[in-house]
């Protein structure tokens, strides 16, 4: 994907952002390596959210961030099937409030995640993925399935498969799904910011961690961004 096509997306999304939230990140950006499409946000955060943080409101402002986001992803799709052709069918996002950051990533339908990427090799490869099943297992349970995949020196891409167990999914059932995310994310972001072994294994620094879930699809995906070394 060339320059300019990934400075479109990012200027159409961060346009999309300001009129919704009011203020749109100061940069985003643009990793594509199909079938990911991974857009790194900074310096995201509305006066009106720094407030709310500083009263640690962090619930008030996730829960108005998913129901912008809600009318935000369809236009989101449409556009990056219209200039890169990507059909996404699966998207994800998560923010970093006390880094005033954000991560979206945009995946297009696949059958084989091992042969998503021509070289899905990286360091530390075996080593973070045997960490992360130790710390899904603490949380939850450890998935059926993991893969991932370095899109550039600065992003990894994490994709988890079977990670629900049966309260979970009856919680999702009975319309408790948002409570659930809620719970999930401030513990399972816990157990992976609190982790030391991620700068040892990638040789680089994690500068950004985010985890979101897809609950219908028993899906999960951790983005890390990096700064190496």
């Amino acid at each position: 994907m060339d320059k300019q096509a990934q400075t479109e997306i990012a200027s159409y999304v961060g346009r999309l952002l300001r009129e919704s939230f009011g203020k749109g990140p100061q940069s985003i950006y643009v990793s594509i390596n199909r079938p990911f499409v991974v857009l790194y946000l900074r310096n995201f955060l509305s006066p009106t959210e720094k407030i709310l943080l500083e009263q640690d409101q962090v619930h008030s402002i996730q829960s108005t961030r998913d129901l912008l986001m809600k009318s935000l992803i369809p236009e989101i799709k449409a556009y990056l099937l219209l200039l890169a052709g990507m059909d996404i069918r699966e998207f994800y996002y998560d923010w970093g409030l006390h880094n005033q950051s954000g991560v979206m990533v945009g995946i297009e339908a696949c059958e084989d995640w091992e042969q998503a990427l021509p070289v899905a090799s990286y360091r530390g490869k075996e080593e973070l993925q045997r960490e992360i099943n130790t710390i899904s297992q603490q949380v939850q349970k450890r998935p059926d399935e993991l893969y991932s995949f370095l899109i550039n020196d600065r992003t990894l891409l994490v994709i988890r498969v079977g990670i629900l167990i049966s309260i979970e999914k009856e919680l999702i059932r009975i319309g408790h799904e948002e409570s659930l995310r809620l719970a999930k994310r401030n513990l399972e972001k816990s157990h992976l910011h609190n982790n030391g072994h991620f700068q040892e294994f990638l040789n680089a620094k994690v500068k950004d961690l985010f985890v979101d879930w897809d609950f219908h699809l028993d899906k999960s995906v951790i983005v890390f961004i990096l700064n190496p070394d």
